[in-house]
């Protein structure tokens, strides 16, 4: 089982292979999950042994667009269309059933394993039988794993604290289907562009632009009567640029745009000014002092913080870590209890599908366990209110509210959507950095840090290992504690323990900003969003960044024939 959990910028990767020439109509594909679900409620039973409680499955149609080049050049455009189906069969009951086997999703006691592929023409008959086949060996599966489950019962001496699965009430939610329709050849045109503002700067050996595309539907029905199809477009474009310090160290930067529409990524003119900007950054970067490990104040600009909280406080609070030995439990049995400083407040809301005009990745209307998504207060003043629930039980918190997220592959759990930070006691942006000085002063260091990007970070939420996490700063200056002066650093990473740094927070700013991006943990991939203001810590540790040095190309690049950039 996967014990780390990342935060990551993500791009777009497909396939090849050409979509359907024009999208079906699916209102047939419900009925026919419907019907095959409702004949393995009915029969599926293995002679001697108990039959499923519970059955769940999901298709995911997945359409996609990829633009993407270099050098002025394109290398790839290309659309693909999927689906893929999932199944999950229960034995048991609510009380206790199969799912309590950490390994059950992950049976290999089968030697016959089918695809999750399903079809893409209207065949009902096609799609039922892909669902026959995952049901059968999931219920195969559950049977062999309710066993174990069973059987590490006899020897528990504790009482159990929660039920292995919520009851939820049956839901209906049925989305009309979109035809998919993007447009590839203008984002070639702007991809071809933008990345020929690159060859300007001959220092950036290599560079990227893309431009992804993505519809989302999802058809989902259980045992219990929940019939749900959403529909989901996002959209990304990422331009990534890379040089090589006289040291031999690697420096990459990326700027990222996320939307659900086309509108919501940058024009021409904007992607080509922002493409300027990181090269003259990396360039910087490149000159920029190597930063010893040191513990010092840092201020964090509001995507910084963001992505901090995520990692320090947002995966410790997801439900399912509360019942598993293997894990921390950072805060199991604390509700009602101050976790933070009392003037931070804490929530995660999936509903929210912008935070001032600014699009959320992590938006969503129904979960992955067919439950509505529902705002939880997570942090109160300082209190601790609640959990991230999917539809498995922690003691204090019967009921799911609608954050059981999954990549489609593996078995939904609790996990963050769009984790919103508040400051109760706002300090005025223009004075964080004072602030920062005084803190700095104080305490007689010779600097603190400001840290403007980070480009993801990974947290370790196990029992066995180390509570910590690790931060990987882009951009981030020292700032003299004499003079106030602002230098550029490089090669380093903020790490430490949650309970530690989290409440050595002094103050907030006024002006929150959003960080997009993908997380990582148990159940795969999802999207995610954060919003967050600055936040000035009295402490930081920082170390060494894991770097190996190369020496650069040997040739320089070639000369620049019949490309020119746009300015």
């Amino acid at each position: 089982m996967r014990r780390f959990a990342v935060l990551v910028l993500v791009g777009v990767c497909v396939a090849g292979s050409r979509p359907a020439q024009a999208r079906e109509d699916e209102d047939w594909i419900l009925p026919a999950m419907a019907a095959e679900l409702e004949r393995s409620r009915e029969s599926l039973r293995l002679e001697g042994y108990d039959a499923p409680y519970y059955i769940s499955a999901t298709v995911r149609d997945v359409q996609r667009s990829y633009v993407s080049g270099k050098a002025g050049a394109l290398f790839q455009s290309t659309d693909s269309r999927n689906r893929l189906a999932s199944v999950d069969v229960r034995v048991g009951d609510y009380t206790m059933d199969s799912s309590e086997d950490p390994d059950e999703f992950f049976n290999q006691n089968q030697k016959y394993q089918p695809n999750n592929l399903v079809p893409i023409d209207r065949s009902p008959t096609a799609l039922r039988r892909a669902l026959w086949l995952l049901t059968d060996f999931r219920y195969k599966a559950a049977l062999m794993s309710f066993l174990t489950v069973k059987a590490k019962a006899v020897n528990d001496p504790k009482d159990r604290a929660a039920d292995s699965m919520s009851r939820e009430t049956p839901y209906s939610h049925i989305e009309p289907s979109r035809a998919w329709k993007f447009d590839r050849a203008p984002w070639e045109g702007v991809v071809r562009k933008v990345s020929a503002v690159f060859l300007d700067y001959p220092q950036v050996f290599d560079s990227s632009v893309e431009v992804g595309a993505v519809q989302l539907t999802r058809f989902m029905v259980n045992s219990e009567g929940t019939r749900v199809r959403t529909v989901d477009t996002y959209y990304q474009m990422f331009v990534t640029a890379v040089a090589r310090a006289d040291d031999g160290m690697l420096i990459q930067d990326v700027i990222s745009y996320y939307g659900r529409s086309p509108a919501d990524l940058p024009s021409l003119a904007a992607a080509l000014k922002d493409a300027r900007t990181l090269a003259d950054r990396v360039l910087s970067l490149r000159e920029a002092e190597v930063l010893d490990p040191q513990t010092v104040p840092v201020l964090m600009s509001p995507q910084a913080t963001g992505v901090f909280f995520h990692e320090t406080v947002g995966h410790r609070l997801e439900g399912f870590r509360q019942n598993n030995e293997e894990e921390g439990r950072t805060f199991k049995g604390q509700i009602g209890q101050r976790i933070l400083p009392e003037f931070i407040d804490v929530f995660d809301d999936p509903g929210m599908e912008r935070w001032n005009a600014v699009p959320l990745n992590g938006y969503y209307r129904i979960d992955d366990e067919g439950v509505r998504g529902t705002r939880v207060d997570l942090v109160e003043k300082g209190i601790l209110r609640g959990f991230l629930m999917g539809r498995r039980p922690v003691e204090g918190v019967e009921r799911s509210n609608g954050h059981g997220r999954s990549d489609g592959f593996q078995r939904p759990v609790g996990r963050m959507a769009t984790l919103v930070v508040q400051g109760r006691s706002p300090v005025p942006d223009a004075t964080l950095k004072q602030l920062l000085l005084d803190e700095v002063r104080r305490q007689g260091k010779p600097f603190g840090l400001m840290v403007e990007t980070i480009a993801g970070g990974a947290t370790n939420t196990s029992s066995y290992g180390f509570q910590a996490y690790k931060g990987q700063p882009r951009v981030a200056w020292r700032v003299d504690a004499e003079t106030g002066e602002e230098t550029l650093v490089r090669g380093f990473e903020i790490v430490g323990t949650p309970l530690s740094s989290i409440n050595r927070i002094l103050a907030t700013g006024d002006r929150y900003d959003v960080f997009n991006g993908y997380c990582g943990a148990e159940s795969g991939m999802v999207p995610v969003s954060a919003v967050a203001p600055a936040m000035l810590f009295a402490e930081m540790e920082t170390q060494r960044a894991q770097q190996e040095t190369e020496r650069p190309q040997i040739l320089p690049p070639p000369a620049v024939q019949g490309v020119g950039s746009v300015r």
